[in-house]
């Protein structure tokens, strides 16, 4: 698509959409918040929106492959990136058009701020035309999903929303990890666990219930081991944690697990660490803590929330990429552990 048709497309930074397909976009959307498994609800989106700005204020390093990918493209190429985050990708390739999403408004908040053009949406059905985009991306998302039909439909969506011969960049955490002890800081979901977190009655918490949970305050204001600490934190990669949280990973109770044992699961909860100096105690954190969605950590001096994530085990990622019918694979590969795909819409 051209820059003319964008501007078509695109007017007074607000995205235009025929309005029968706004309609029945928004019925699926509905539709596919009301079926969200509790786990992602509770500890993907509330996660995200309660610790957006302390999120966002790691997220600054660029992937080179993902720079790669978008250095890569035609002039004028617009490029969709389902799963924005904090729009750090957002106008990095300059001569072409960026639009964003994501499920979190307070990360979509920041997003807007800094002046990109970007909404909240469900990454398992976007708001735009079959069509519409060049490009697209989905860094870091799919993991997030917590189950197989759920990962491979938001595929499906990435690959209806670009044109013919459209490319699109997915990238997922590897259950294969570098530092290969690293799995054992994690705290791994039993299948009991699973059970009841995914159910729709489940007593978790839905994001109703964790309405309390609005973006923590932070002060504006950085000390100088802030911003070493952001300095020397690379992120380039989506790592679990920066190097100085490295001392606040999950201990697990009792004996260490094996690699080889760690290797076996793929749903785990990762800490997030938001720092008491980042987070007012009361609020929200004290929300979270007393209903038991976050708790506190003195001796560290962090609230901690857990994080859903599926990490994917080689092949994974491209056996779920072949499955769909008008699309090919052009590229895969493992970086940073990280498992990788480029695929092409036919």
């Amino acid at each position: 698509m051209d820059a003319a048709n964008y501007s078509q497309a695109v007017t007074g930074g607000n995205l235009q959409i025929q309005q029968t397909t706004f309609s029945n976009k928004k019925e699926e959307y509905l539709d596919s918040t009301k079926s969200t498994p509790e786990i992602e609800k509770k500890y993907v989106h509330s996660v995200y929106d309660a610790i957006a700005p302390h999120f966002s204020s790691t997220r600054f390093a660029k992937w080179p492959k993902v720079a790669q990918f978008l250095e890569s493209l035609t002039p004028g190429s617009i490029v969709l990136d389902a799963g924005c985050g904090n729009g750090k990708y957002l106008g990095f390739n300059p001569n072409c058009f960026f639009i964003g999403c994501d499920i979190s408004s307070p990360l979509i908040s920041i997003c807007a701020n800094r002046g990109h053009e970007v909404l909240v949406a469900d990454a398992l059905n976007l708001p735009y035309r079959t069509g519409f985009g060049d490009a697209a991306l989905s860094i870091a998302v799919l993991h997030h999903l917590s189950t197989e039909e759920r990962r491979k439909r938001a595929i499906e969506e990435l690959v209806r929303i670009v044109c013919k011969g459209g490319r699109i960049l997915i990238t997922v955490w590897a259950v294969e990890q570098e530092d290969r002890a690293l799995l054992t800081k994690w705290t791994p979901l039993t299948h009991k666990y699973m059970e009841e977190w995914v159910e729709p009655t489940s007593n978790f918490g839905s994001r109703s219930s964790t309405a309390s949970l609005a973006s923590i305050q932070e002060t504006e204001h950085y000390n100088s081991s802030d911003l070493e600490t952001q300095n020397n934190n690379s992120e380039e990669h989506e790592q679990a944690y920066s190097p100085s949280e490295q001392h606040l990973r999950v201990q697990l109770p009792d004996t260490e697990r094996s690699t080889v044992e760690s290797e076996r699961e793929q749903e785990y909860f990762v800490p997030w660490h938001l720092p008491y100096h980042r987070a007012e105690i009361s609020g929200a954190s004290a929300s979270a803590i007393s209903s038991g969605f976050a708790k506190r950590d003195d001796k560290k001096g962090a609230v901690i929330y857990n994080r859903y994530y599926h990490v994917f085990a080689e092949g994974e990622l491209e056996r779920l990429a072949s499955c769909i019918s008008n699309a090919i694979i052009v590229d895969s590969f493992y970086d940073k552990s990280n498992w990788c795909v480029i695929i092409e819409k036919k």
